[in-house]
């Protein structure tokens, strides 16, 4: 038989340089994510230490279940924030979809007097509405995430001070009891964040929904000319991002012990802070759930220790803001190098 009639012969030769090609590829970004996160633990301990010498009180184990338990609600919120970087979007509701979350959650507890578990099924739900909105609306009509996380967040804050009254609503002893529960001072939403972002960077390195997300973010135009359907991951991310936020709620009402609806006010910007210091690339296609909660450790770190060393309010925003462009310019120079490399590599 004639080779070169033989469909299987060359395949036989194709397919073994496929294979090393997607292999090179993927240590390529493995490697990445260890270095971004070898990286990002270097600024931290220089951190810790820079603050250690600064004031006696900072390097204590106190100091560092407060920095823990102050940050389960930056974390929800970034884990969600990282998946939709990742495939390109971005979501500005984060905050606001927090704070409406929380409100239900109050209303449900203290008004209709439903049991915490039930109150959590409805705020969780009601976030996971909000991040179905936002992604029907932004598929439905081929509209920037930008615009339409955007007038999510005004109409979800508004919702909020309809559900609230425009009031602070005490909850107390029913919800603080999520927040006193603690394993060696660790509280059980920091617990729980981690839980989750554990289980979140499984599901983007490992699973067949994480691939697609990350080649969603890369090149969707080429990955909806192999045949994937985009618009189930893009719906399943931004859905995903509001329950996320909506968990935050949840910690943020068991830290406070009451629902606010002027929470969360910020928390986007944060949000997307945390995540581009962590390496998630604000074009798409490249993320870190672990690297995002190393950043969000950064900026927790950051903060505590200027607060401790006395610096006014305007001076952490003026650093917390240097750090921030700081992050983006790397990830700008960062993206230029990992083009350079894939180039290489074909």
């Amino acid at each position: 038989m004639n080779s070169k009639n033989d469909p299987s012969a060359g395949s036989s030769v194709q397919q073994p340089v496929v294979h090393a090609s997607t292999k090179v590829r993927r240590v390529s970004q493995t490697w990445e994510v260890v270095e971004n996160s070898l990286g990002l633990v270097i600024v931290l301990v220089l951190l810790i230490a820079l603050f250690s010498f600064q004031t006696a009180h900072f390097f204590s184990p106190t100091t560092f279940q407060a920095i823990a338990n102050e940050i389960p609600t930056a974390i929800f919120i970034a884990i969600g924030m990282t998946f939709v970087l990742i495939i390109g979007g971005i979501d500005l509701s984060v905050g606001s979809v927090l704070a409406l979350g929380a409100g239900v959650l109050g209303v449900a507890i203290v008004q209709w007097h439903w049991p915490l578990w039930a109150a959590i099924c409805l705020c969780v739900s009601t976030g996971a509405l909000c991040g179905l909105l936002n992604g029907f609306l932004t598929i439905r009509f081929r509209l920037p995430s930008f615009i339409v996380t955007l007038g999510l967040m005004e109409a979800a804050r508004g919702s909020t001070y309809l559900v609230t009254n425009s009031q602070t609503m005490y909850i107390g002893s029913a919800v603080e009891a999520i927040d006193n529960v603690t394993i060696f001072g660790l509280s059980l939403p920091f617990l729980v964040a981690i839980l989750f972002a554990i289980i979140a960077q499984f599901v983007l390195t490992g699973s067949v929904f994480g691939r697609y997300a990350i080649a969603l973010g890369t090149n969707e135009e080429a990955v909806r000319l192999s045949g994937i359907d985009t618009r189930p991951i893009k719906l399943a991310v931004f859905t995903l991002s509001g329950a996320l936020a909506a968990f935050g709620g949840v910690s943020y009402c068991a830290q406070l012990s009451s629902a606010d609806p002027n929470a969360g006010s910020g928390f986007e910007l944060a949000a997307i802070a945390a995540v581009v210091i962590g390496g998630t690339s604000l074009m798409g296609g490249r993320g870190s759930v672990i690297n995002s909660l190393f950043g969000v450790l950064v900026i927790a770190v950051l903060e505590t220790g200027l607060a401790q060393i006395g610096a006014q309010e305007s001076a952490k925003r003026m650093v917390t803001g240097v750090v921030i462009i700081i992050a983006v310019i790397v990830d700008f120079y960062r993206t230029r190098r990992a083009e350079a490399k894939s180039r290489t590599v074909r």
